[in-house]
């Protein structure tokens, strides 16, 4: 694994507020590097919050028993844009399967008006052999 730090979260400048097995909250200040030349946030950033936050809440429950976690499908449905503020998102599991889980995720402006609804469809997998043996991801 790389550190947050240098990751694609962090490039976004994802903020996870909170996460278990059930539901996860994260947000996003909206800048420029978030942007359509038209000055709205970014469709894929909406997709890229909702796979992020299902996947690394799937990942926190999983990896203890050595399994990981891999994206298999994420649709996301845009309602209204956001062009300053803040992206605030709230991923809510609907599925806990054996080999797959399934999140939908609400993305809100700071006014609480819904924006986005993504679905995102985890695979669980083993964790390949030489990740058994690193320490949780944070």
């Amino acid at each position: 694994m790389i550190p947050r730090e240098r990751s694609f979260e962090a490039l976004l400048g994802l903020e996870i507020v909170a996460l278990d097995e059930h539901d996860a909250r994260a947000r996003l200040a909206v800048h420029d590097g978030v942007m359509q030349p038209f000055g709205l946030v970014h469709g894929g950033v909406y997709a890229a919050i909702a796979e992020s936050l299902a996947s690394r809440a799937t990942l926190a429950a999983v990896y203890a028993e050595g399994l990981t976690v891999v994206g298999l499908s994420n649709h996301a449905s845009f309602l209204r844009p956001i062009a300053a503020g803040h992206v605030n998102a709230l991923a809510r599991c609907r599925h806990r399967g054996r080999t797959t889980w399934v999140w939908e995720v609400d993305m809100t402006d700071d006014e609480g008006r819904l924006c986005s609804i993504a679905r995102v469809t985890l695979a669980v997998r083993l964790q390949p052999e030489a990740d058994r043996s690193q320490a949780q991801p944070e």
